[in-house]
């Protein structure tokens, strides 16, 4: 009886291939020494513990090494060594036979063919452009503040706008906002209140308003009400009081 080894079907002696699972079977032999059924790839018997490849495995046969002769080459005898004589007082080698000094000729002259190695080349320094001096930029020229004028129509004269005020307050002299442009020496003065209008100053930008004064402000000809304000333009005609007595123009230096 075969067991399969992948399904332990038992199968009959003989079989090649297991009934159960179709695994090939191994191969059966016998122990040799108790006669018990062993896999023929088995190592010893599972009976008696016999080894099975005690004396199965063959000693392998000694390989005979032919016996080729070597030729060993003769060795080669070195030249004897020759005697150099020694020079005498004259730089002469006397004769071994008459043990004459012989004279030795002159040895030829040997010119050299060698070309000679070319001499280094040493470049010459580059011309070096000196670098121009820097141009110093030009000053930026400052921006020309803007200066604004009233020119009075009555007398011909101009009043510079004060520097620096962001509020300008016209009228005449009182005890609670003294006037940045008192009007009390041009003639009809009595007209303009002593609180008046005020110029306002924006950037660039100038605002005119009436500040509740008796007779009012009037830009072209037009009533400015109090609490509104007019943005100035060069040319714009600003009175004080009814009846443009006392009247200037706006103007931009």
């Amino acid at each position: 009886m075969i067991v399969c080894p992948n399904c332990n079907h038992p199968n009959p002696d003989g079989a090649v291939q297991c009934e159960a699972c179709y695994t090939p079977l191994p191969t059966i032999g016998h122990c040799p020494n108790c006669g018990a059924t062993v896999q023929a790839d088995a190592a010893f018997c599972g009976q008696c513990g016999y080894n099975l490849h005690s004396n199965g495995a063959a000693t392998p046969a000694s390989v005979a090494i032919p016996n080729i002769p070597v030729e060993v080459p003769q060795l080669v005898q070195p030249d004897p060594p020759l005697e150099v004589s020694q020079p005498d007082a004259l730089g002469t080698n006397p004769d071994p036979n008459t043990n004459q000094p012989v004279i030795s000729p002159l040895p030829p002259t040997i010119i050299s063919t060698a070309v000679p190695e070319p001499a280094p080349v040493v470049p010459e320094p580059a011309h070096v452009v000196p670098a121009p001096a820097p141009v110093p930029y030009p000053s930026m020229t400052q921006l020309q503040q803007v200066t604004a004028r009233l020119f009075h129509v009555q007398s011909d004269r101009e009043i510079e706008l004060p520097q620096g005020l962001s509020v300008i307050h016209i009228g005449k002299p009182n005890d609670r906002i003294p006037p940045d442009i008192d009007v009390s020496g041009f003639s009809n003065s009595e007209i303009v209140s002593r609180i008046h209008a005020d110029i306002r100053v924006e950037g660039d930008f100038h605002y005119i308003e009436d500040v509740g004064s008796s007779n009012g402000t009037y830009i072209n000809n037009s009533p400015l009400l109090p609490g509104n304000r007019h943005r100035l333009r060069p040319g714009d005609r600003i009175s004080l009081g009814k009846g443009d007595l006392v009247t200037f123009l706006f103007q931009l230096a």
